[in-house]
């Protein structure tokens, strides 16, 4: 059997719902902070795992009512023994069959670096590949306006592990459809506008052009609509999967019905909650948020930056 599909069937049966091969090559344009190669200088592939976050982990967040049942499920990219357990499965296979497989996860790569140089043609420790790219870099997905991860299985709902490899591994086409749409619904219903609805940036993996809108990461790290400030350091990414907005990008990929996880019944069942920049919280329905955040200038109100 073709080495490839195989460490795929293993990965599928230590429990990963989502699996995709990344040729180093695809990391050129990657800083030598975030390259793989830097971690592994012999590794020519990078494996990406993902399972998925169940869409009734975010249910309590929803209903504004129950926050802990997410946090369950790899709450700031810590390394959950959900994901690990999957990857090492994976590694052991390399291992017997004479690859080596280097288990890397998730860890703010926002606050290298953490150490000194061992020499000075090496980065500092922590050498953190940015998991988004690398996803995409699998043929796994892209990234949306709101700044989110998507896969056409489960749009923002998944956490990823990453695998470098010395195999022989056959890369996986890059994802090719536009799954995000540009619709922009994330940056609408912000309540405190941290994502500009004009304002973008362009991110490209080769072939693959995304757009994503600019965001204030300053702002994001107050938000109180599901959102957890980053607990290793304040430059850390906020953790925004539960946010209003990527909960938002879940209903709007839902009706357009572009993921292939169908459910029977609406995820957004009632009208949103809400809490705006100054604390001010409030039940107001979809098309009425723009008038109610009131935030045409949150530079004004916001505190603190980056």
């Amino acid at each position: 059997m073709d080495f490839t599909k195989k460490v795929k069937e293993v990965a599928r049966a230590a429990g990963a719902d989502l699996v995709g091969i990344a040729p180093i090559e695809r990391f050129k344009d990657q800083p030598e902070h975030n390259h793989p190669s830097a971690i592994f200088p012999a590794g020519k592939a990078v494996i990406v795992i993902g399972k998925r976050i169940p869409r009734g982990a975010l249910r309590g967040i929803e209903e504004g009512t129950n926050w802990h049942s997410f946090t369950l499920f790899g709450y700031n990219n810590l390394d959950d023994a959900w994901v690990t357990e999957t990857c090492y499965n994976v590694c052991m296979f390399l291992e017997d069959n004479g690859w080596e497989g280097v288990p890397i996860f998730p860890h703010p790569h926002e606050v290298w670096p953490q150490g000194i140089a061992v020499a000075p043609d090496r980065p500092a420790p922590n050498v953190i590949p940015n998991f988004d790219f690398a996803a995409v870099a699998a043929g796994l997905g892209e990234i949306g306006y709101g700044g989110f991860f998507l896969t056409p299985q489960f749009g923002p709902r998944q956490r990823l592990g990453l695998i470098i490899t010395d195999a022989p591994l056959e890369g996986d086409e890059l994802y090719q459809e536009n799954l995000c749409g540009d619709c922009r619904q994330c940056a609408i219903v912000c309540p405190l506008g941290a994502i500009s609805e004009e304002e973008t940036e362009e991110l490209v993996c080769e072939n693959k052009k995304m757009i994503v809108g600019k965001r204030r990461e300053d702002i994001c790290r107050k938000c109180q609509n599901g959102a957890f400030a980053n607990r290793y350091h304040e430059r850390g990414n906020t953790e925004r999967r539960a946010a209003l907005c990527a909960r938002t990008c879940i209903v709007a990929l839902e009706r357009a019905g572009k993921l292939e996880n169908f459910f029977a019944n609406p995820f957004r069942k009632r009208s949103l909650w809400a809490v705006n920049i100054w604390g001010e919280a409030g039940e107001i329905e979809e098309k009425e948020i723009a008038t109610w955040k009131g935030c045409a200038d949150p530079g004004s109100t916001a505190q603190g930056g980056d």
